[in-house]
């Protein structure tokens, strides 16, 4: 799992470097391609060589790597804003549904259930942090809530920045919301058949990510926004009671 990290780490430094051109990051994603690629052919891997052992453990699939540095690039392209859902739920697919796919052979679990836990719990995880990031997103030019439900609460697409601080994003953040929670639901349904595997990190991911959210939905999301946080105690009480299912 630290080496599944350092791979992300890596390459979404590359998309949210702010100081390298877009070709310049995009040049160091294609170079990271090029080693994934040499990896799984048997060739020198280059940086890759710090999955390569989780890879030949695990038999991790190259084409989950491949899809996180695809999402990588969404970003470099061009800042995302407003992406319609389908581009979204894609976007989602990418950055952390792939992540969870990666996950899941680590932590053990049969195929079937195992990519069902990664596709739903990986859109809500990225869904809520979507929602808690608007802010920070519009600081650097991004606004990744769909275009679908701004555009039903009657939002003028204008900059980042005066959609961040129009008041009946309120509407949309709820639909996109909603949307996390089924995400949720699924996910702690797959869980609830108790599969096989570790499961110890999807379980704590999605309680803690949910409690997040839910306070988000408590407080609005009328600006100005204050960052939601789960302290300390909050989260070893829920270690605590997580440890204590299987």
């Amino acid at each position: 799992m630290y080496a599944i990290y350092a791979f992300c780490r890596a390459v979404d430094d590359i998309a949210d470097d702010e100081e390298g051109s877009r070709a310049e990051r995009s040049d160091a994603l294609d170079g990271w391609r090029t080693d994934v690629e040499s990896l799984y052919a048997g060739r020198a891997p280059g940086r890759a060589a710090l999955v390569e052992s989780a890879v030949r453990q695990f038999g991790l699939a190259k084409a989950d790597f491949l899809a996180v540095i695809d999402g990588m690039a969404m970003d470099v392209a061009g800042d995302i804003r407003w992406p319609p859902l389908a581009t979204l739920d894609l976007y989602c697919d990418r950055v952390a549904s792939a992540v969870g796919r990666l996950s899941v052979r680590i932590f053990g679990m049969e195929e079937a259930p195992g990519i069902e836990l990664a596709f739903h719990l990986g859109r809500a995880l990225q869904l809520t942090n979507i929602l808690r990031d608007i802010d920070e997103d519009a600081a650097i030019g991004r606004v990744y809530l769909a275009a679908e439900p701004l555009l039903a609460a009657g939002i003028v697409f204008t900059t980042p920045l005066e959609v961040a601080a129009d008041p009946r994003i309120e509407g949309a953040c709820r639909e996109l919301a909603l949307l996390a929670h089924r995400h949720y639901d699924a996910a702690n349904a797959v869980l609830a058949k108790r599969p096989r595997g570790h499961l110890i990190a999807p379980r704590l991911m999605a309680a803690i990510y949910a409690k997040i959210l839910r306070r988000m939905e408590a407080a609005g999301w009328g600006a100005p926004r204050e960052r939601i946080r789960i302290n300390k105690t909050a989260l070893v009480m829920t270690v605590v009671r997580l440890s204590l299912i299987r």
